[in-house]
């Protein structure tokens, strides 16, 4: 059950008093800051979103993804994407039982709760595109015979910035099924002491399971069950709309946009606001759960113009220039 919570942004402490609480809690024994990394990764898990982690290695993504699978009992997959993979690699493939003589299948990595793609900008494109097209269809097909993934699903992959060597950009049609765009940064000062004092220690820390598969499925139908006014939806659908205008003329900053967002962005931010104020322990929600999902959800949706990239301004410059223009209700 819900309780009544204040109007104000997602804190620490508000998440860790909230329904997902002891989760929380459990990553923070192993995780040293990345707070916008762990609460990003739990709407996922509430929304049935995936999300798409962008940041130089190091920066403790894999550690994050695997201790969220421990703490709620979840099968974890992790692949390795990199030049020669090829798509059997990751959904599994037919082998040959000389016991029966015949043809069994042997299911791939992703087949997991929480699947990790690690640096899916690496890959070929056509094993891209048979990890998308499962995120999206959520079943695979080996041998012709359509295997189901589990309840729940979500992959979170992660890239490495494009400017990198050997390095591909996604294409705009893919990366516009992750719910999420997240920029993962470095630690502060006070974050990196903490980190290494932590892991120079007798014993690594680690997390231990404190929430059941079902006590997620429960939670995700209780986030279904969280309002949205129609003054806060409306506030959702100015912003996106408002990337669109941007992109359908050539006056002052509009000439930056090639392509606004498209209806995908309107559904996944009233889904994520909705996980965000699930998070809080409020059952509504406010605007600022709009304002603090909607960069992470608009920042790959909308396409700057060569122009824009030539004076070095990327999406996220304009998604914050769309917040700033739009009032809140």
């Amino acid at each position: 059950m819900l309780r009544p919570h204040g109007d104000q942004p997602l804190e620490w402490a508000d998440a860790g008093s909230g329904p997902l609480g002891p989760i929380f809690a459990e990553i923070d024994k192993v995780i040293v800051g990345q707070r916008k990394l762990i609460e990003r990764m739990l709407m996922a898990l509430l929304t049935e979103g995936h999300v798409l982690l962008e940041g130089v290695p190091g920066l403790a993504k894999t550690l994050a993804v695997r201790t969220l699978a421990q703490t709620v009992e979840a099968s974890f997959g992790r692949v390795q994407f990199t030049p020669d993979l090829l798509p059997s690699d990751l959904i599994g493939t037919n082998v040959f039982d000389q016991r029966t003589g015949e043809f069994r299948p042997h299911r791939g990595p992703i087949f997991a709760h929480i699947v990790l793609a690690d640096e899916i900008n690496r890959a070929p494109a056509k094993v891209q595109s048979a990890l998308l097209e499962a995120m999206q269809e959520r079943r695979v097909t080996l041998a012709g015979t359509t295997h189901p993934l589990p309840e729940p699903f979500i992959v979170l992959a992660t890239q490495n910035p494009i400017e990198q060597e050997g390095t591909y950009p996604l294409p705009e049609a893919q990366v516009d099924r992750f719910m999420f765009k997240t920029i993962v940064s470095y630690p502060t000062m006070a974050e990196e002491k903490a980190i290494v004092r932590r892991m120079i220690g007798h014993e690594e820390p680690a997390a231990e399971p404190v929430m059941t598969l079902a006590e997620i499925e429960q939670a995700k139908r209780d986030v279904i069950g969280v309002r949205i006014e129609d003054r806060v939806l409306d506030y959702m659908v100015r912003l996106v709309h408002a990337t669109r205008i941007a992109g359908s003329s050539r006056d002052s900053g509009s000439r930056w946009v090639e392509y606004g967002a498209s209806p995908r962005a309107s559904i996944w931010m009233a889904k994520g606001a909705r996980a965000r104020a699930f998070l809080c322990g409020r059952d509504y929600v406010i605007p600022e759960d709009v304002k603090d999902v909607a960069p992470d959800i608009l920042r790959h949706r909308v396409i700057t113009t060569f122009e824009a990239q030539a004076e070095g301004v990327d999406s996220a410059a304009v998604v914050a220039s769309v917040l700033n223009s739009v009032p809140v209700p």
